[in-house]
């Protein structure tokens, strides 16, 4: 059975904005809403309109007030000694460093984050954030924030996510887990001490490419999903339905203060390689 039958199974009539718009609301989604969102867009069912209409549904939802946020990441910019799926051969690594375009905020695809993604961040009015693999997409009023994200610490005090932080946003769980909630990271760079790492990537520095290294932090993402059960045992989680798909509502502010505890001690009771 082809995918597109599949999404059609899912539903009994198509998702159209009207009735998403109807879905978001009885969620709690309100205008003037700073949101981010992570989706699937195949979650929902059929779409008339597919990913186009999502994202027209959500900007309606929130208005002229709201500010629309999603990542955009574009994890293959990278140093492909690191890449595993798939790997490339090591005689390889320096050609690919030596002339892989940089970071362009309009031309560079997004990696793994859906249909939905990539329709918004090519929106005529969407702002991109610049960083060669943790970028931000928001459209709205605060918007503006996409102007400010440092190289180093890409998903730390100076991104973007700290702004959603500070000004009580709220996170919509499209038809996705835990483990594609971004607001995690911000909770890393919390931790005492976190772990640093090192990364790198092409970027246009006073006009010019340059593959450059960055210092980030250690992530988490393995255990997201077991910290996601436990956030949402404990924190104000709304769960619902728009379409077929299962959302979750809640405070970008509240994930990440319950994930930075969370994280702490899961950390420290749990063995490091060597």
């Amino acid at each position: 059975m082809s995918s597109e039958k599949q999404t059609i199974l899912k539903v009994h009539e198509p998702n159209t904005v009207e009735s998403m718009i109807h879905g978001f609301q009885s969620l709690g989604i309100k205008k003037g809403d700073i949101l981010i969102v992570h989706s699937s867009l195949s979650s929902l069912g059929w779409v008339s309109g597919g990913a186009q209409a999502v994202v027209e549904a959500l900007i309606k939802t929130i208005g002229d007030e709201g500010t629309l946020v999603m990542p955009t990441q574009s994890g293959d910019l990278s140093d492909p000694m690191h890449w595993g799926a798939p790997a490339v051969p090591r005689e390889w690594w320096q050609t690919i460093r030596d002339t892989m375009p940089p970071f362009d905020p309009h031309l560079t695809p997004t990696r793994s984050m859906g249909r939905i993604v990539e329709v918004f961040r090519t929106h005529p009015d969407v702002i991109r954030s610049y960083h060669p693999q943790h970028s931000f997409a928001a459209w709205g009023k605060q918007q503006d924030w996409m102007k400010e994200h440092s190289l180093s610490f890409g998903l730390g005090p100076t991104s973007p996510l700290q702004k959603l932080y500070d000004h009580e946003a709220k996170v919509l769980l499209l038809g996705v887990g835990f483990e594609n909630n971004t607001s995690f990271h911000l909770a890393e760079y919390m931790l005492h001490k976190p772990v640093e790492d090192v990364s790198s990537a092409p970027v246009m520095i006073d006009g010019k490419r340059k593959w450059t290294s960055f210092e980030d932090v250690e992530h988490y993402e393995e255990w997201y999903i077991e910290l996601g059960i436990a956030f949402e045992k404990n924190q104000p989680v709304t769960t619902g339905k728009v379409g077929a798909a299962t959302a979750k509502l809640f405070h970008v502010r509240n994930s990440v203060d319950f994930a930075k505890d969370w994280l702490l001690v899961k950390r420290d009771m749990t063995p490091r390689e060597e």
